[in-house]
């Protein structure tokens, strides 16, 4: 964290945010490797006991455009969110939103797909538009330019979520319960899920935090948002 001078203009990419997208390029190249791409979220494979696919689908992408795509999502969406909230949040909160995405994402399939064909949850979208959805309930700013046009904040992920329909294998459903499930924490609604900032700041020194600390080349952003605005001046 404390590495010498940096060269003008470039600026160390977040820790958890590179994680992410190393094991998504990861996942892609295994896949490749084996000429057997990860399996997506479905509730067959959760029902024979695979409960890791609660988490393991964000890093899932069918071919190169769609993990391209995913790859700049990430890279927008969860480093500006690590920036505000902190790694070790990030972290929770990225396997909090896969896990409550997925699940209601389960919850609608069996009755959506009765009437339209879904596509399966994977990628990191759903995550993303969490993401999106908590930073703009909780954005001090009316509205924003999109496009052009001057819009409501909180209208904002509608519009992107529309948009985000054209993108390659994204699935509708996935990122709409990703979105709401970011609203809803945004809102309050789960505010079990949070915890203090001395807990952040505490974590902030134990495995595995205090290894990604030590990694150069990469921005490890403290738990205390006095430690973030005082390691950003």
């Amino acid at each position: 964290v404390h590495g010498g001078s940096m060269a003008a203009g470039w600026e160390r990419p977040p820790a958890a945010t590179s994680f992410t997208l190393l094991l998504s390029l990861g996942a892609f190249a295994s896949g490749l490797l084996r000429e057997t791409p990860a399996a997506p979220l479905r509730l067959a494979a959760l029902s024979a006991g695979e409960v890791h696919r609660l988490i393991t689908y964000i890093f899932v992408y069918e071919d190169l455009i769609s993990l391209t795509c995913g790859a700049i999502i990430i890279w927008y969406f969860a480093g500006s969110f690590e920036k505000n909230v902190g790694t070790v949040k990030h972290c929770f909160l990225t396997i909090t939103f896969a896990i409550l995405s997925a699940l209601l994402y389960l919850l609608l399939e069996s009755v959506v797909s009765r009437v339209l064909k879904v596509e399966d949850a994977k990628g990191f979208m759903p995550v993303a538009f969490a993401m999106l959805g908590v930073s703009t309930t909780r954005s001090q700013m009316k509205s924003t330019l999109f496009f052009g046009a001057r819009v409501p904040v909180v209208l904002l992920p509608w519009f992107m979520l529309c948009i985000a329909w054209f993108i390659p294998h994204s699935s509708l459903l996935s990122n709409l319960c990703g979105l709401l499930v970011g609203e809803a924490y945004g809102l309050g609604y789960c505010f079990c899920l949070d915890f203090p900032e001395s807990v952040g700041s505490k974590l902030d020194q134990v495995f595995p935090f205090s290894l990604l600390k030590r990694i150069p080349g990469l921005k490890y952003i403290p738990g205390s948002l006095a430690e973030r605005r005082a390691f950003e001046s």
